[in-house]
């Protein structure tokens, strides 16, 4: 494995992955509720404007886990940059876009560039830095994108009132180039244990069978789960999920190595980390409805109270970073519980105040989720794989954040006018998403190091 540990190699890398994480983060949410803005300037309206967000989740959810593993057989910088690339030209088209076709299929571009970016970003600053602090730089950068998680609803809501939705799409490019100029000036590393060459069948079928998936997750509720439609997505998804598996059995160098699947910590936080990020798509989506619904707060007053949150869910980031492998899934589990009770809090909340400190206690707890999910995945791994497995990782917990957005659907779809009785209903599921991964960690969790396929503090896993 070819590295370049510590130094400004690691202090550029850092740069990169934090500017790429919130330049990613802040796309994936700004333009949720921008759509209404969309709908008036491109004469769209229905089903056609809802490709704007699914087509974007669509490609992430389906590329990443292929993109991760050719970050580490090709290069993790060289595709973080391509990836970049690929993101900024894509916004300057959605900036750009004459009609919504052309806005959908330059969003599917983005989502392609940041499958791209994401995976590969992670697992070059795994290999960047020095294992002894690995973690809280990590934590670090994933809390600079948890800035750009939670402020993004607003500020696409903002910059679509004050300018255009198009604004939202030109802050993408500069950003980008931000992002572009860090990863040049970071080492490069790859997986130097394998040939140089893709496992093209398994790259095909695993890309085929998560399209599948994310179709089946986003279009379900529309289509019904019963429906033929969602019943060919499944067989689909199934049949090719099944010739994955059977082909990479096969392969003397496999696209994803099976034994990941075997390492039991990885499986349990990756899991439990799609829960906590499909609650947290939920938050992003109903708070903001929330505060400008039944709260009866401007835009600009929602977005002054949505600063508590904002700097809860960014610290929780480098808090995340501090804790112990070894205690990831505990303090995990604990997070998910504490955000399930601050979800039902706020759920009930009698008055405003009370609403803002419960949402502010979930954004912390949902941080320190969502930011465990990333590092601790990373430190259970081999470092040379470390982009299959933020891959797979991101795979998971994008396609879940399709569930969210499905979930808080009754207050989304209000656009500024949800009903109180919309918006406890989705934070309500919320909280049940947050159970139901505590619950996966309880029945899953083991220390570190004990299960096969995976490896030790020993051997370099960061404290």
């Amino acid at each position: 494995m070819t590295t370049a540990s510590g130094g400004s190699a690691g202090r550029w890398a850092s740069a990169a992955v934090s500017s790429t994480v919130f330049c990613v983060q802040l796309d994936a949410f700004a333009l949720n509720l921008a759509l209404p803005g969309i709908g008036r300037d491109l004469g769209a309206a229905g089903g056609g404007l809802q490709w704007v967000v699914s087509g974007y989740l669509l490609a992430a959810g389906a590329l990443m886990a292929g993109a991760g593993r050719l970050g580490d057989l090709y290069g993790r910088r060289r595709l973080l940059m391509a990836g970049l690339a690929v993101f900024g030209g894509a916004s300057l088209v959605c900036a750009l876009a004459p009609s919504l076709p052309v806005l959908v299929g330059a969003r599917v571009a983005q989502g392609a560039g940041g499958a791209m970016a994401m995976p590969a970003g992670l697992a070059l600053l795994t290999n960047a830095c020095p294992p002894g602090s690995r973690a809280r730089v990590m934590g670090r950068a994933l809390g600079i994108g948890g800035v750009a998680t939670v402020c993004g609803p607003y500020v696409g809501g903002v910059l679509t009132e004050a300018v255009s939705w198009r604004a939202v799409c030109w802050l993408n490019v500069p950003l980008a180039l931000v992002a572009v100029v860090c990863a040049a000036r970071a080492g490069e590393s790859r997986d130097t244990t394998a040939p140089a060459s893709v496992d093209v069948a398994g790259l095909v079928t695993a890309t085929g069978a998560l399209a599948a998936v994310a179709v089946l997750v986003d279009r379900g509720p529309l289509w019904g789960w019963a429906s033929g439609p969602s019943a060919v997505a499944l067989a689909l998804a199934v049949g090719l999920g099944a010739v994955f598996v059977r082909h990479e059995r096969a392969a003397a160098h496999p696209l994803v190595d099976l034994t990941l699947f075997g390492n039991r910590p990885f499986v349990a936080l990756t899991a439990a980390g799609a829960a906590a990020n499909a609650a947290t798509v939920v938050v992003l989506f109903a708070v903001p409805l929330a505060l400008q619904g039944p709260w009866r707060l401007s835009a600009a007053g929602a977005g002054a109270a949505f600063v508590a949150p904002a700097a809860a869910m960014a610290l929780a980031g480098p808090v995340a970073g501090r804790i112990r492998t070894a205690d990831a899934v505990r303090a995990m589990a604990g997070a998910l519980v504490l955000g399930a009770a601050a979800l039902g809090a706020a759920a009930a909340a009698p008055s405003l105040p009370v609403f803002l400190v419960a949402v502010t206690g979930c954004g912390a707890a949902l941080g320190v989720a969502g930011a465990l999910t990333l590092i601790a995945t990373q430190a259970v791994v081999r470092p040379e794989r470390a982009g299959e497995a933020s891959g797979v990782t991101k795979t998971v917990i994008t396609t879940a954040a399709g569930l969210g957005v499905a979930m808080s659907g009754p207050a989304a779809d209000a656009h500024g006018t949800a009903t109180a009785a919309a918006v406890d209903m989705a934070l309500m599921a919320a909280g049940g998403c947050c159970l139901a991964g505590t619950v996966l960690l309880v029945l899953t969790a083991v220390r570190p190091g004990s299960s096969r396929g995976e490896r030790s503090a020993a051997d370099g896993c960061p404290d």
